[in-house]
């Protein structure tokens, strides 16, 4: 039977999908709280793991080997690149990369460890269900590239850099590092982002004002792909 991990960064991520569940048994460990519930037949695990490729490596980790989690879902805000991209947008990654991983002293491309890759992909089924509910439920979603790193960019030189290197779609701070942890741990995961801001967002932006509401948009899309899981 799948048990399923449901991860977000930030507690904003995983409030309105705690909101689906009722008997929740909260669980401390590793400076970190889980909570496993159930859909149904379905044992879930949830957890935000903080910002950042760390916090997230470590979490992902722990829901898996701890937790005994054989599919991980992520469910998030990221910063759109890809000018098609307005707020509230959807976006589940097909490749994922590190932006801010750089040996290019070495001789080696942006994103690239010897023994790893530039690009680490996500599992083929899971997208598709995803893009299946999109067309389904008539919502608007792209798949692409996301590029992970430990910065909130708001310089445009640098997203530009991000964009063309990569040929990134959206940026985010823990997609790559837990989708490498699936990966390696040969356990299918899901990257799901709404778009909180935009890169011709003006100087009076405020991220909080719209972190809130595409959370929301990322959890009630996501809570539709478990459903046909399920």
């Amino acid at each position: 039977m799948t048990k399923l991990a449901i991860m977000g960064a930030m507690e904003e991520e995983i409030t309105p999908l705690l909101a689906n569940f009722t008997d929740i048994n909260k669980i401390d460990y590793a400076n970190n709280t889980y909570y496993e519930c159930k859909l149904g037949d379905l044992n879930v695990v949830i957890a935000y793991s903080k910002i950042g490729k760390v916090f997230s490596t470590l979490t992902a980790s722990t829901m898996i080997q701890k937790f005994g989690c054989d599919t991980l879902l992520f469910s998030g805000v990221a910063g759109g690149v890809n000018p098609t991209l307005k707020i509230g947008d959807l976006i589940v990654a097909n490749q994922l990369s590190q932006h801010d991983l750089d040996i290019t002293a070495f001789g080696h491309p942006h994103g690239f460890v010897p023994g790893g890759s530039v690009y680490v992909n996500t599992n083929e089924r899971l997208k598709n269900i995803a893009l299946e509910v999109a067309e389904e439920n008539n919502i608007k979603i792209i798949e692409g590239i996301i590029a992970t790193g430990d910065q909130f960019v708001a310089d445009e030189a640098r997203k530009s850099f991000i964009e063309t290197t990569f040929n990134a779609d959206a940026l985010e701070m823990e997609g790559a590092s837990v989708a490498v942890v699936c990966d390696a741990l040969n356990v299918p995961c899901l990257i799901l982002r709404a778009i909180s801001d935009t890169a011709d967002m003006d100087a009076g932006f405020s991220f909080e004002e719209f972190l809130v509401t595409s959370a929301q948009n990322s959890a009630n899309f996501l809570m539709k792909v478990i459903d046909k899981i399920k």
